[in-house]
């Protein structure tokens, strides 16, 4: 931003103490407040490097900076334009650049130059979350006999770069996943219209023998499948709360499917149906297990993530307890057994 003022006669005396003038901003801050400012400056000698007026003992540049340091006259500063209301968001502002620099020109004027960057942060508990940038310059010339207010220029500044985050985080707040406030899952299971070769998991879809569409590949078994478990997700977010649409995939692939012909019997095709429930079963456990979490904004999917490695594992741990369990379906006892008990999870 470049902006020329005009001359100010009623300025401020010389001397090495910046004072600001505490400002209200014009549109009243309904989603945040200033929780801290850190000054993140790399050179924190001066605020302002200004050039005396004629008949002053100064004869070289003076610095002036503020009586108790950046950090906290700025917060101070920032509380007057914004009233803390700490059941807003926590803001944190890192003063990254903030320096006045004032050079004599050849036809006698004195032009200063004020250059201010502040970064916005969120601030969380796992670490603060950058927001935006606010970088401006300001330019203004003056009468090498008067001295330009100092004071009132950085303290409009400052009053731009809040006013400048006001509308951008009034405008953001309720679509910018970094500004959610929680996450809310939704779940649904995918189907297909047209099927394929995957199968779908549906209680009105049962296997049937024709689905077994691969050559036999071992001596030892009479049939074999290898359902599996996965999931899409989309998300957005809406009235600051991030909604991740999650869709879950219990599928089957008949190309993986084979039976042998003398395996072709009802009770083989039960205990092939039940390998494809129990992914139907840790399906429900991995929903269960997420509807009961609190998933943090800032890292959702790392938990769902890891949920589903559980949940991936479980599913393994339990096909394996079958079969051990059934003697892959020859023991008739503790088939029987594993229907009721799938069916028991499956109502659940």
């Amino acid at each position: 931003m470049l902006v020329f003022y005009p001359l100010n006669s009623n300025a401020q005396k010389t001397n090495a103490e910046i004072v600001l003038t505490n400002r209200a901003l014009n549109e009243k801050a309904t989603e945040f407040y200033v929780a801290n400012v850190i000054d993140d400056r790399p050179d924190r000698i001066a605020v302002a490097w200004l050039l005396p007026t004629p008949g002053n003992s100064l004869t070289q540049k003076y610095k002036a900076d503020f009586r108790d340091g950046a950090a906290a006259v700025i917060k101070q500063f920032a509380d007057y334009a914004i009233p803390a209301n700490k059941t807003l968001r926590p803001v944190v502002i890192r003063v990254k650049k903030l320096r006045l620099n004032e050079t004599a020109m050849a036809d006698g004027r004195v032009e200063g130059r004020l250059e201010i960057q502040l970064w916005f942060e969120l601030k969380k508990d796992e670490g603060n979350v950058h927001l935006i940038d606010y970088p401006a310059a300001t330019t203004y010339y003056r009468n090498a006999a008067q001295q330009y207010d100092t004071g009132q220029l950085i303290s409009r500044s400052l009053e731009a770069g809040l006013e400048f985050f006001n509308k951008w985080i009034n405008r953001e707040a309720d679509t910018n996943i970094k500004l959610a406030k929680g996450v809310k899952l939704i779940f649904s299971d995918y189907s297909e219209q047209s099927e394929g070769d995957t199968i779908y998991y549906s209680a009105k879809r049962p296997l049937t023998w024709d689905d077994f569409k691969d050559k036999p590949r071992s001596e030892k078994y009479i049939a074999e499948v290898l359902p599996s478990l996965g999931y899409t997700e989309q998300v957005e977010v809406i009235k600051s709360i991030v909604v991740v649409r999650i869709s879950m995939r219990v599928f089957l692939p008949k190309s993986a499917a084979w039976v042998k012909p003398e395996g072709r019997t009802s009770y083989a095709l039960n205990h092939e149906q039940r390998h494809f429930d129990i992914v139907k079963v840790v399906a429900q456990h991995f929903k269960q297990a997420l509807m009961d979490m609190k998933l943090p904004v800032g890292n959702y999917d790392g938990y769902i993530n890891v949920q589903y490695l559980d949940s991936y594992r479980e599913m393994n741990q339990l096909q394996d307890q079958y079969d051990a369990e059934t003697t892959h379906g020859t023991n008739q006892y503790y088939q029987q057994e594993w229907n009721r008990k799938i069916d028991g999870w499956l109502r659940n």
